[in-house]
């Protein structure tokens, strides 16, 4: 009988054995313990391409954590390899305890590849909080661009610190409570516009995008990223300015390359934000083909590998860059894109008065910050080591 890991050519079967304990991805408060992760083994089911990992987790102040599984291919010098299908205890919403259990399916996301350095790490977050509807994304390296998409030829190896992002889009119901708090503390934020209180606000400029942010996080004890004066001690309220950033504090929009790395949804090389195909998919997102002339509901179509919905479709997404025409060359860590420069800032990801090509998580578009219509919305982020 033939050998079946030479047959299936993956090659679990014995490098597995190490350990990986989770990575400390956030700080939190001092009240508060971070989870830990232990004794994680992997196995490949003889004669199939199916690997379980099994692992335990501690967490003595949360009833429920978000685990993540990330897989390797070259001893863990970088965790590339894609995961997807996965099923088990993984995702929102696991309890921490002993003996828990992933299964992979490499045939579906990583067919006809081996490697004889396969690692796994496990990874628990117990920070970004139902109540405030992110997900983390993970640090680590990602290829940014791709070479079948104008001005995205240009390929860059990206190291981009963990995040969290909004699930959804914000929707116009978000705004208008976050507005109200504002109005009464001397912020001069736009009524906003939406299809429904659950659909994406839009009508929002990049400047809107930015007080609001600084507003939520006011309202939520958070520092402000945003502000008018070099020394940032004026917090931006009012009016339309090309704010000064404190990287590292409360709610902001995304870099663009935090966006589309959000948006690959821990998957490298496909056009669109689901892996195992590089067709547009008319039952995965809303675009001009969908037959809807409006938005839809946040979260009306499957999230990609991260638990982010609609990072194709229904509205563009302001990020924070600077317009730049291409990609500089090389490597970067963490890049916020040119200080000084065009007037546009980039936007992400179609909308639903948009073309297929427009939906490619690596298409990339620009507008005045001052632009409002009635395709364009925003989701926020929280640097890692936010509580």
């Amino acid at each position: 009988m033939s050998d079946p890991r030479m047959k299936i050519r993956i090659g679990f079967r014995k490098y597995w054995l190490g350990s990986f304990a989770a990575l400390g991805l956030v700080v939190m408060p001092a009240n508060a313990a971070d989870p830990k992760v232990s004794n994680i083994q992997a196995s490949q089911r003889a004669g199939t391409r199916l690997v379980d990992i099994t692992y335990d987790v501690i967490d003595p102040d949360s009833p429920t954590l978000q685990i993540a599984l990330e897989a390797s291919d070259n001893s863990g010098a970088s965790y590339l390899v894609p995961i997807v299908t996965v099923s088990g205890d993984v995702g929102h919403g696991v309890k921490p305890g002993t003996g828990k259990k992933i299964t992979w399916d490499a045939a579906n996301d990583w067919p006809n590849n081996y490697s004889s350095k396969m690692r796994f790490r496990v990874m628990a977050s117990d920070v970004w909080l139902p109540s405030r509807g992110m997900v983390h994304v993970p640090e680590g390296i990602f290829t940014m661009g791709d070479e079948r998409v104008g001005g995205a030829r240009v390929l860059r190896s990206i190291r981009l610190s963990g995040f969290a992002m909004d699930r959804t889009e914000v929707t116009h119901a978000k705004w208008t409570e976050v507005r109200r708090w504002a109005l009464a503390r001397g912020y001069d934020l736009t009524m906003g516009l939406g299809s429904g209180t659950n659909h994406p606000v839009v009508g929002i400029s990049w400047f809107d995008a930015l007080k609001w942010c600084n507003a939520r996080s006011e309202k939520e004890g958070l520092e402000p990223v945003y502000y008018v004066d070099a020394e940032k001690t004026q917090v931006y309220r009012t009016g339309d300015v090309v704010a000064t950033p404190n990287w590292g504090t409360g709610y902001r929009l995304p870099t663009e390359a935090e966006w589309e790395k959000a948006a690959r949804g821990g998957v490298n090389g496909w056009l669109y934000p689901w892996a195992g195909s590089d067709e547009i998919q008319t039952a995965l997102l809303n675009y001009r083909s969908s037959g809807f002339e409006r938005t839809t509901p946040v979260g009306s179509y499957p999230s990609n590998g991260y638990g982010l919905f609609d990072m194709a479709g229904n509205v563009t997404e302001w990020c924070w860059d600077m317009w730049e025409n291409a990609y500089p060359p090389g490597s970067a860590v963490d890049p916020r894109g040119p200080t000084e420069g065009s007037p546009f800032r980039h936007v992400r990801g179609g909308s639903w008065a948009d073309r297929d090509g427009e939906q490619q998580v690596a298409s990339r578009r620009s507008n005045l910050p001052d632009t409002r219509n009635p395709s364009l919305g925003f989701r926020t982020v929280l640097s890692q080591g936010q509580p």
